[in-house]
């Protein structure tokens, strides 16, 4: 895999825990991993990205939060 720019929440520092990171690749695949085991990284194509990021954005997923 070659050499990925990772992104955090801007609201991450390091008294935080466990976090996601994303990283768009050349091939303009999105792969996604925690901060805590790096090594697992999950990949997935531009369209279900955004799919997802839309339903983030419209609620869908509220149920799994506080």
């Amino acid at each position: 895999m070659p050499e990925l720019v990772w992104q955090r929440p801007s609201f991450v520092d390091d008294t935080h825990g466990e976090y996601l990171e994303v990283a768009v690749g050349p091939e303009g695949m999105v792969h996604i991993r925690q901060n805590t085991h790096p090594d697992r990284i999950v990949s997935t194509t531009p369209a279900k990205w955004e799919a997802w990021v839309k339903g983030v954005k419209a609620g869908e997923f509220d149920h799994f939060v506080d």
